[in-house]
């Protein structure tokens, strides 16, 4: 078990506990934790970690506010086993029971191997399925979208823009799904921690296992033998075998003070054979090892398990090395030569943080709060630059990567959230996912740094996440509605191709576009 998440319960804590667990209604104490027990703990767990629905924790429930949670409970949920409960409960009781599942446990939950391995799920061997695809298409200019509407997934041809397949996916997808080294394999992660692999050829999953309980994000080595999984909860990072997603080992995330932390996020760094984790709660970026033999300076005390059976040396294999931060890095952004990360932190302001050097060496001015994991590069006049929006202020903030100075601040219509191009477009495209302004895409000339057309796709939804086809004369825009669509422009003249209805689409990638790490998407 790790360390409680705080030392003593605070009376404020305590006396929230005794109302959400017994809240009086009309004189009559309604008890919060039995109704769970009696109806949702045989598919949410006992302790609410999840099991065939997903964990019911404010973690995990981040996304959906409690006026729709107690619509869900009261009418259920399409698509889903989630049954209507209003015939059967009191909106009171209702209420109760969003008040208890928005509740904070009070220790942070143990999910280690014995966990993991019992979740282990193969539903289809690889050795019975084809090493050939059993469809006709541009394997590398395929897309999955992620249709988080009705979890759902389609697997796009690139040349044709229609469905290959549309298959469904584990609950509320979190990060963006990501490919082994040939393109035949992709692995996807869940907010609940499900990592599953589906084979493309075959169009079928062929492993699951359920690697945290609060999941940010999955990583894939560069060899294709390891996958890595960045966990809010518990605090730890999760190595699997990338053939059969089973558990090699758990890393707790911890400081040589014993403090813990949440992972934010992992990266795959091919040309150092490493992993790099953002950690949220302590001043450390991590690059973890997957070589057979780690460089000089790694270290393997963090190491909670050892696998049963693996390659290399077993006490070196995954090793860590930590890199010192002057602040806590809530995002961050690796240059493509993979020598430098420039992040930034709740307090505002960013930092570049040498990875050789392991210590940061310059401040960075950045106004509001950048979303740097979603930030691009290209070449302008000569030198690199990264250029990022903004999820707080209406901008875009070009930096000049060799000086790491601000080129320019780019005034959108109001904060975004993602920003793409590629490398043979002239155009970088930003959302302006936050605001009134939602249902609008910018696109900017990369050569004078100007907005040259905004476009409004469908007025009154949200437009977002670009994506390029892999010679980049097509982009993707996805329309982040119930009732969406997935919208195909020409690169060149900005005109509408094609429109697909599609069940709020999420974001798409490219095989190609991914595989080879594009400096106009994100890695």
């Amino acid at each position: 078990m790790l360390q409680m998440a705080t030392n003593k319960p605070t009376w404020a804590f305590l006396l929230l506990a005794l109302i959400f667990s017994g809240t009086v209604v009309g004189g009559a104490a309604i008890d919060a934790k039995a109704l769970y027990k009696t109806h949702c703990s045989e598919c949410h767990n006992p302790d609410r970690l999840g099991k065939m629905g997903p964990a019911l924790l404010p973690q995990n429930l981040k996304r959906l506010r409690k006026k729709s949670a107690v619509k869900v409970i009261t009418k259920g949920r399409a698509a889903t086993q989630m049954p209507a409960f209003g015939d059967k409960l009191k909106s009171e009781e209702i209420q109760a029971l969003v008040d208890l599942v928005y509740m904070p446990l009070e220790t942070i939950p143990e999910w280690g191997m014995e966990q993991i391995h019992a979740s282990h799920l193969v539903p289809n061997k690889p050795e019975t399925l084809s090493d050939k695809p059993i469809f006709k298409a541009t394997m590398d200019n395929l897309f999955v979208v992620v249709e988080l509407g009705d979890h759902h997934a389609t697997l796009l041809n690139g040349d044709t823009f229609e469905s290959i397949k549309r298959f469904p996916t584990r609950f509320a997808l979190h990060g963006g799904p990501k490919y082994g080294p040939n393109g035949r394999y992709v692995y996807f992660a869940s907010r609940d921690g499900w990592i599953s692999k589906f084979d493309i050829y075959n169009l079928k999953y062929v492993a699951e296992v359920r690697a945290g309980i609060n999941t940010r994000n999955l990583a894939v080595s560069a060899d294709g033998r390891y996958v890595i999984v960045a966990n809010y909860l518990p605090h730890t990072l999760t190595v699997l075998d990338a053939n059969d997603l089973k558990p090699i080992k758990v890393i707790s995330a911890v400081d040589d003070k014993g403090q813990t932390s949440r992972v934010s996020a992992v990266y795959t760094a091919a040309p150092r054979e490493s992993f790099f984790a953002a950690m949220k709660d302590i001043k450390e970026v991590w690059e973890i090892s997957y070589a057979d033999q780690p460089p000089m300076g790694f270290s393997g005390w963090m190491h909670d398990y050892n696998p049963e059976g693996g390659e290399g040396n077993q006490e070196q294999q995954f090793a860590v090395r930590r890199v010192k931060t002057d602040d806590y890095l809530d995002d961050f952004f690796m240059n493509q030569d993979y020598t430098q990360i420039i992040g930034t932190s709740r307090s505002g302001g960013g930092q570049v943080v040498d990875l050789d050097l392991r210590r940061a060496v310059k401040a960075v001015t950045l106004p509001g709060m950048p979303h740097l994991s979603s930030a691009i590069t290209w070449e302008y006049k000569g030198h690199p630059v990264m250029a990022t929006p903004n999820i707080k202020e209406g901008l875009v903030t070009v930096i000049d990567m060799q000086s790491w100075k601000v080129v320019k601040e780019i005034k959108t219509d109001g904060p975004g959230f993602f920003m793409r191009s590629h490398e043979n477009s002239p155009y970088a495209w930003v959302d302006v996912f936050f605001g009134p302004n939602k249902d609008l895409m910018h696109v900017i000339d990369k050569r004078t740094l100007e907005i040259v057309k905004t476009l409004k796709p469908m007025p009154g939804k949200t437009s977002a996440h670009i994506e390029f086809t892999k010679d980049g004369s097509y982009a993707l825009l996805s329309i982040w509605d119930k009732e969406g669509a997935l919208i195909i422009y020409d690169a060149k003249t900005l005109e509408e191709v094609k429109r697909l209805p599609m069940s709020k689409p999420s974001g798409k990638y490219n095989v190609h576009n991914k595989l080879t790490r594009s400096s106009g998407t994100s890695h």
